[in-house]
């Protein structure tokens, strides 16, 4: 386990879906009255993707207060949600959780990792590109438009 000043990070195991589910609601609720509807993060079925991708937990106080849930592919690091609670947002969490995926696919031999995300979420768009993420596309979605992003890890 990883030790950030009170934050410690370990990877998640079925017994953890129903405060995974818990958290993301949380983190994207925020969200509904921005796009008009739930992002789609939030209907997911956590029981499910617990057995086919991996998550990393961040963990505050024996309590699960973000999470980074990824998939391996043969070029690349997929990243499929970051979520941190509501009241642990600002701390640097989600900043921790994306070095953590970079780290992953540095051990698993991936030099890319991508992702995509709602271009209404602003605040989430530039949290990607602080950490130097650039968007490869855009595409409408949904009445909304879906921003694709990577970046790429030195060799």
């Amino acid at each position: 386990m990883t030790v950030l000043s009170s934050i410690e990070f370990r990877p998640a195991g079925p017994a953890d879906a129903a405060a995974i589910k818990i958290i993301v609601r949380a983190a994207y609720t925020k969200w509904v009255l921005v796009i008009g509807r739930e992002p789609l993060p939030m209907r997911a079925d956590y029981d499910k993707a617990l057995d086919e991708h991996q998550f990393e937990l961040a963990i505050e106080g024996g309590r699960i207060v973000g999470l980074i849930e990824t998939m391996v592919h043969d070029d690349h690091i997929w990243i499929e949600n970051v979520a941190v609670a509501p009241e642990a947002q600002g701390r640097g969490i989600g900043r921790k959780l994306l070095d953590s995926a970079e780290r992953k696919a540095v051990e698993a031999g991936r030099r890319e990792l991508r992702l995509l995300t709602n271009g209404a979420f602003e605040a989430n768009v530039l949290l990607y590109r602080k950490h130097g993420y650039t968007i490869d596309r855009e595409e409408p979605f949904m009445n909304g438009t879906t921003v694709y992003m990577s970046k790429r890890l030195a060799p």
